[in-house]
């Protein structure tokens, strides 16, 4: 499996996901600014994020909450079925859809609305992922998890943990993995 993810790092070209003046640092182990007070994940933590998401298997159906620019997105769909995606913020939406487009990526969906939320229509899913962290996890992401599913997402406000909770014949089992900073979650849209 981490052989899988670190083919999927090496395959996706991180410097068309942030501002060209900053492609010179887009290699660096570092997050960097996307724009709208948004980031770009580091390169450790997609990584981290991305073998979570594997350790029950490949995944067939999995929602990404905060696509930002696309890059978590675009390593994902190297290791899962089908992707969803959500991103609150419109310009992001735009630039991440035809970034991932060129790369000729298919196996996504890519929508403009609230993570907040989910995406109920389409749920239940084998792994949420989230890319921001809510004070708590919203119940109705809870909800839209399939029985043996995990959502993974930080939580909290100025500390933040990684948190996994696992969807078990006996009911939500929570784990608490890594100290971990991410943009807030925020409620809404931005058009």
């Amino acid at each position: 499996q981490n052989y899988d993810v670190l083919e999927a790092i090496r395959s996706v070209p991180r410097h068309l996901f942030v501002d060209e003046a900053l492609a010179h640092r887009a290699y660096e182990d570092t997050a960097l600014p996307i724009g709208f007070g948004q980031t770009l994940s580091q390169p450790y933590v997609v990584a981290r994020m991305s073998e979570l998401v594997l350790e029950t298997g490949k995944p067939n159906k999995v929602l990404e909450l905060g696509s930002g620019s696309g890059y978590q997105t675009a390593v994902l769909t190297f290791l899962v079925g089908h992707l969803y995606a959500i991103e609150r913020i419109k310009p992001l939406v735009k630039r991440a859809r035809s970034t991932l487009r060129a790369m000729k990526v298919r196996n996504f969906n890519l929508r403009h609305g609230d993570g907040m939320e989910g995406l109920s229509s389409e749920a239940p899913f084998d792994v949420i992922l989230g890319a921001a962290a809510p004070e708590k996890i919203p119940q109705v992401l809870l909800d839209q998890l399939a029985p043996g599913g995990q959502l993974i997402m930080p939580v909290g406000g100025k500390s933040q943990k990684l948190m996994r909770i696992r969807y078990e014949p006996t009911g939500f089992v929570e784990e608490s993995l890594d100290i971990v900073h991410f943009v807030p979650m925020i409620r809404g849209v931005e058009h």
